[in-house]
């Protein structure tokens, strides 16, 4: 019987401790309003960076991740390379707010605003064969977005590179080294190497407004994108490269993140509780 007990309050701390891990933030609902190109730098093909938010009010410690994206149709996902992750935080964290050096397009702001985008560089990054593993499946052989943003067409007021039709695939990815972040509001950026192919990896958009059963929270920023042309800076996918007769149309991206939260006390009351027996079943056996 005694033995029992114990077994009881020490297994439910063990399960208490590991209850913390959860879903954090869930928006992979893609959409077919517009995909948007994001891919590592590899050979001839140049970096472009595309990211949308998440808050962590708690702050929390990342393990996992999914997202979902199209590559050319008849893509062998065999082919996939590199996939990067980077976390970035709101600006004027991590950025020079007084550029007054470097290259005269880089020395000053040259989009219409910074506020409210990702930060002039990542917080954390994480890339395959080092700190990450990710598991591609295909979704639908053949899915159509009404807009895209494609390599060369992060410009201002384009109208979008116009529809695509790829091939939908969805990747979940489990961090080796996890993500140790504070509270406070980021910006996801996902990464995916094509090769054997000239395309590009384009991110799906996704639920805006957010509603059930996407994660809601407030304020939800609408996703931006950029390359070396204008790096450090950032642009709006929608207000900015879309653009249009105001409003212009604003827009999420499909991803989820996973992990753990900052324990609520439960775990550490249970593993009290189970020294506490310890020591009273101890003190009567020598009684």
């Amino acid at each position: 019987m005694k033995r029992l007990i114990l077994l009881v309050f020490v297994g439910g701390s063990f399960i208490a401790a590991g209850i913390n891990a959860q879903v954090l933030y869930n928006n992979d609902f893609p959409t077919d309003q517009i995909a948007s190109a994001t891919r590592p730098q590899s050979g001839s093909q140049f970096e472009i960076e595309t990211g949308d938010d998440f808050l962590l009010p708690l702050g929390g410690r990342i393990t996992g991740a999914t997202f979902t994206g199209l590559a050319p149709r008849g893509f062998d996902v065999s082919n996939i390379g590199n996939v990067v992750v980077e976390i970035y935080r709101v600006f004027p964290d991590d950025s020079n707010v007084n550029r007054t050096s470097g290259p005269p397009t880089f020395s000053t702001p040259n989009v219409p605003t910074r506020v409210n985008s990702p930060s002039d560089v990542a917080f954390a990054s994480r890339e395959s064969g080092t700190d990450l593993t990710f598991t591609p499946s295909v979704v639908n052989p053949t899915f159509t977005v009404n807009n895209s943003v494609q390599p060369g067409g992060i410009h201002l007021a384009t109208g979008g590179d116009g529809s695509f039709t790829g091939e939908e695939i969805h990747f979940a990815v489990d961090f080796t080294k996890a993500f140790g972040l504070l509270p406070g509001h980021y910006f996801f950026v996902p990464q995916v190497e094509l090769t054997g192919t000239d395309g590009s990896f384009l991110w799906l958009s996704a639920t805006r407004p957010l509603v059930p059963p996407s994660s809601v929270f407030a304020p939800d920023l609408q996703s931006w994108t950029r390359d070396g042309t204008i790096e450090p800076d950032w642009m709006r996918i929608g207000t900015d490269i879309v653009g249009g007769s105001p409003p212009a149309p604003t827009f999420n991206a499909s991803f989820s993140i996973s992990g753990t939260v900052p324990d609520s006390g439960s775990t550490l009351f249970l593993l009290s509780s189970a020294v506490a027996i310890v020591f009273l079943l101890r003190r009567r056996a020598r009684t």
